[in-house]
């Protein structure tokens, strides 16, 4: 199975001025873990999770004045929607991360999460174990 299989094309985008209450409330509103952060000034696409508004939580600063682009990485591993879903593991698991952006053309396309495959893949390892029963 593919990546193009897998992905969520419903990707939150969002600026590097929103704060992460902002962020959160349209993560959650969405129900994403993460949201693609342009920053045409920065000159790229970013990635704003989850556990980097909880990190930033923990660490008691305001999420009210804490931005978007403070927290987003950067340094982004982008997935293509040919690949293999355990070449998406692969990088999400040597990468210790748990999103892929998505680009086609330099753009993206969707979102790939730990979630999106173990649900691709749970129905076919169930299949496989009924069978070898």
């Amino acid at each position: 199975m593919l990546v193009r299989d897998a992905m969520s094309t419903m990707v939150l985008t969002i600026g590097p001025d929103h704060t992460l209450r902002q962020s959160a409330r349209l993560m959650s509103a969405r129900r994403v873990g993460a949201a693609v952060v342009f920053d045409t000034d920065a000159g790229g696409i970013g990635i704003l999770t989850e556990r980097d508004i909880l990190n930033s939580l923990g660490a008691g600063q305001d999420p009210d004045q804490e931005t978007a682009g403070t927290h987003t990485t950067t340094d982004v591993v982008f997935a293509a929607p040919a690949w293999t879903l355990e070449d998406a593991a692969e990088a999400m698991a040597h990468g210790g991360f748990r999103h892929l952006i998505v680009l086609d053309d330099h753009e993206p396309v969707g979102i790939v999460s730990v979630r999106d495959i173990i649900r691709c893949w749970a129905p076919s390892r169930k299949h496989a174990t009924t069978l070898a029963s």
